[in-house]
């Protein structure tokens, strides 16, 4: 489950069980019933992938039962309020195949990850959690390293490894290994996330090229006779975030990083959620020679191949100097830029305009060309 909601846990502690039963005093059973959409007969690997199948099983089944059927926006972390105190909650899981690839592995993947989904949403980690699904008869070695990973990873990105819970299961059940993390955060100062504050005009900055994470794994797999000089980005990219909110803090309107489903699928969440359209340049998409070529070769659209180690950002218009002034000058962010912008039109929806002069729609990723990349 990639989205979750704000939740407000209950204040008064009177008793009244609708408090536990549903928000604003309703039981939920009597109301999510009914609301239940989700009719796939069974789960397809797409139903993972982070696009449209994705958002069907989570808009039709999780949140009409975990949810309250709230018809909120549904974000990378949740916020939290305790006793008059928020703090942001997100939880990811790791399935990548293989466990090593270039520039990274599992481990710090699974740090990087959930460091990345708080950042996004205007919080830095404080604490993490970790679980382990273990299968029968991994080398002791491959854990290892991978432990090491997450413990370099974690130092790396400020935030406290405190507990976690291990499970193993039998030969053949797991791919060696499956990792889930937990994050809780604390927002930052003057940065609110919300993606009803986009307004037209307001700009799309890019942290820096796209499709390194996605490619890169598919190379790795060593199913396709393609070579390539490409690494995964995966990085913590709360220091980027932190430079440009010191900079640009109050015209910082939505963050996202595009991790399954691209860059295209976090935009067209975002204008569905909005009501605006997006219209994006594609001559200004920062891509590397490498990743053009694969997508070309391949039949893959760039603009849905997962990303690990950059962001998305609306900003008003005011402010967009500022942050990329603040981001370019930062440390593995020299090749951020503004990529695009918000209009009225097309309603909902994301336009890219090629460099010869056309357009084309460009819709949330469709089934799952690329599994289990992060």
């Amino acid at each position: 489950m990639r989205s979750v909601l704000q939740l407000r846990t209950p204040q008064s502690g009177n008793g009244d069980q609708h408090q536990f039963g549903g928000l604003n005093g309703k039981p939920a059973v009597k109301t999510v019933a009914a609301s239940v959409r989700f009719r796939d007969p069974q789960i397809e690997m797409a139903h993972g992938a982070g696009g449209k199948a994705s958002r069907r099983l989570i808009e039709g089944l999780f949140a009409p039962l975990l949810f309250n059927n709230t018809a909120a926006p549904l974000g990378d972390a949740a916020r939290v309020e305790i006793d008059g105190s928020a703090v942001a909650m997100t939880t990811d899981s790791f399935v990548v195949k293989p466990l090593k690839f270039p520039g990274g592995s599992i481990g710090e993947l699974a740090v990087n990850g959930t460091m990345n989904d708080l950042a996004v949403s205007g919080a830095r980690g404080q604490a993490m959690l970790v679980t382990f699904v273990l299968e029968e008869g991994l080398p002791t070695s491959v854990l290892s390293d991978e432990v090491h990973a997450m413990a370099a990873a974690a130092e790396r990105a400020g935030v406290t490894i405190v507990g976690g819970d291990t499970k193993v299961v039998e030969r053949g059940k797991a791919d060696g290994m499956y990792i889930t993390t937990t994050g809780i955060g604390k927002f930052m100062a003057h940065v609110v996330i919300d993606p009803q504050s986009v307004r037209p005009g307001d700009k799309i900055i890019l942290s820096g090229p796209i499709g390194d994470h996605g490619i890169t794994i598919l190379l790795a797999r060593g199913e396709l006779d393609l070579e390539a000089d490409l690494s995964s980005d995966t990085r913590c990219v709360l220091p980027l975030i932190e430079t440009m909110a010191e900079e640009a803090a109050p015209g910082i309107r939505w963050m996202r990083d595009p991790t399954r489903g691209g860059v295209a699928t976090s935009l067209n969440e975002l204008a569905r959620d909005c009501g605006l359209g997006i219209v994006l340049s594609e001559e200004d998409i920062p891509m590397r020679n490498e990743v053009r070529g694969a997508c070309e070769l391949l039949g893959l659209d760039a603009l849905h191949v997962a990303n690990e180690g950059q962001f998305l950002a609306v900003v008003a218009p005011e402010y967009t100097d500022a942050a990329v002034n603040a981001l370019s000058q930062t440390a593995g962010g020299e090749d951020a830029c503004v990529i695009g912008e918000v209009r009225n039109e097309p309603s909902c929806a994301v336009l890219v305009t090629t460099r010869y002069g056309g357009s084309r729609i460009v819709d949330m990723l469709v089934g799952d060309p690329l599994p289990r990349i992060c």
